[in-house]
């Protein structure tokens, strides 16, 4: 039975998905399309670097050392900030202060210009990183407080549509501006970033409450020490939710496999197929669009289907791109083509998966109070799962000599998530049961 919805709690959705909107374009203009290129640009005359006084025998390792300090200082934060914003009940101030701090973060890249400002370029990619991944443990945490549990997979999908189409928009902007006014004004695509996040995200703050929940009653003075018992909790809870616990499990394997694709997909069409970077914001272009199509129809798909037969589909698919690639060859006669199609394969399920596996997640959850601790955890395993799959991607490249292998090593993540997703049963609308 479908669930009738407020038009002021309507508008709190609204304003909710469109939280995707202002920060998505950190992702793709800051990660994946344009601040890579600029930063093997500004360093392209080194190869040994150094920064902080540290020495780094290649570039591409210290970019990916940077990248992999966000995410552990994320880790380690967001727990105990969660647990704290679920004690005073007060999540949005968290997302409001790690929104500031990725803005900021992406606006000091502006004066990343040259070698010596490069320990600039390395602070504010970081503290862009945190700013992101931070926030997105508040914003997910509102969740299941703004949606009931047949709304959340269409929220879901509708904020991954809204972050791919406004993404797409400011990446064009900036590539226009880029080639028709100055290659210089690849600095001023930073601050363009920084002000859309910002500028938009004011519209989510000032429509979402502080939380949907109240505060526990606590006392400030021992709030450090609660917020680690919070963390106990959530490992105790996984003991006791077996849907819970198989679910995390299969959310961590195709984590692997996603998000490493993710950041190691540019990479593999410039090295391993030779292709120009003209043909890869193409291809980026044509994943984000292709993506809203794909998010859309994925959530079609759980109504029809339910959300793991949904997530199965969508995760045998990321193994046959893993495999396709494999395949690949830089001499093939129509690699290039062959690369927009795999392209437009990974925009299918890109935000059509990464949608369902949030909503899913949101919907085994226990009925509590503290959904920002929980997805705490979530992002936690995310992030780990980012860590190991950049390290086992690296390896087999080390072992092999090439990155196909390492593509090809990914869909074994893909394959032993679908199996364990065999064990799952999402149960509606009741709470998941303890077994």
């Amino acid at each position: 039975m479908k669930t009738q919805i407020s038009i002021e709690r309507r508008k709190q959705q609204f304003a909710w998905a469109f939280y995707d909107w202002a920060n998505s374009v950190y992702s793709l203009v800051i990660t994946t399309a344009i601040f890579p290129i600029y930063f093997s640009s500004i360093l392209s005359n080194y190869q040994e670097v150094s920064v902080f006084g540290i020495n780094f025998s290649d570039k591409g390792i210290l970019y990916s050392y940077s990248i992999t300090a966000s995410f552990v200082i994320v880790v380690l934060i967001s727990p105990i900030l969660s647990a704290v914003a679920d004690q005073i009940g007060n999540k949005k101030l968290f997302l409001k202060i790690f929104s500031w701090l990725g803005a900021l973060g992406c606006s000091s890249l502006f004066f990343f210009t040259n070698y010596e400002s490069l320990w600039i370029g390395i602070s504010g990619s970081i503290l862009a990183s945190i700013g992101y991944w931070g926030s997105l443990v508040f914003y997910n945490a509102y969740l299941p407080e703004i949606a009931s549990k047949d709304q959340q997979d269409r929220l879901s999908a509708v904020g991954f549509i809204y972050g791919y189409l406004g993404s797409a928009i400011l990446l064009i902007i900036c590539l226009v501006l880029i080639m028709l006014v100055d290659e210089s004004f690849t600095r001023y695509s930073f601050l363009l970033v920084a002000l859309w996040w910002i500028g938009f995200a004011q519209f989510t703050f000032a429509r979402l409450p502080k939380s949907y929940t109240r505060p526990a009653q606590v006392n400030r003075n021992r709030l450090l020490f609660f917020s680690h018992v919070e963390l106990i909790k959530v490992g105790a809870e996984l003991a006791r939710y077996r849907e819970l616990k198989f679910y995390l499990f299969s959310f961590f394997l195709l984590s692997v496999g996603i998000q490493t694709i993710n950041y190691m997909a540019t990479i593999f069409g410039k090295d391993e197929l030779g292709l120009n970077e003209t043909k890869l914001i193409i291809t980026i272009l044509l994943i984000q669009f292709v993506a809203v199509v794909g998010s859309w129809l994925f959530s079609r798909l759980s109504k029809k289907l339910g959300n793991l037969n949904a997530l199965k589909i969508g995760l045998v698919i990321w193994a046959l791109i893993c495999m396709s690639a494999f395949l690949m060859h830089r001499t093939d006669k129509y690699i290039e083509y062959e690369f927009y199609a795999l392209g437009a394969t990974v925009g299918l399920v890109l935000g059509g998966v990464q949608a369902l596996t949030r909503s899913t997640y949101s919907k085994l959850l226990p009925v509590t109070n503290d959904n920002t601790i929980y997805f705490s955890f979530y992002d936690i395993v995310e992030k780990v799962a980012l860590i190991l799959g950049s390290f086992i991607f690296a390896q087999v490249l080390y072992l092999t000599g090439s990155m196909q292998y390492s593509a090809l090593t990914l869909s074994i993540f893909f394959i032993s998530s679908i199996l364990l997703l065999s064990y799952v049963k999402l149960k509606l609308p009741s709470q998941t049961e303890i077994k």
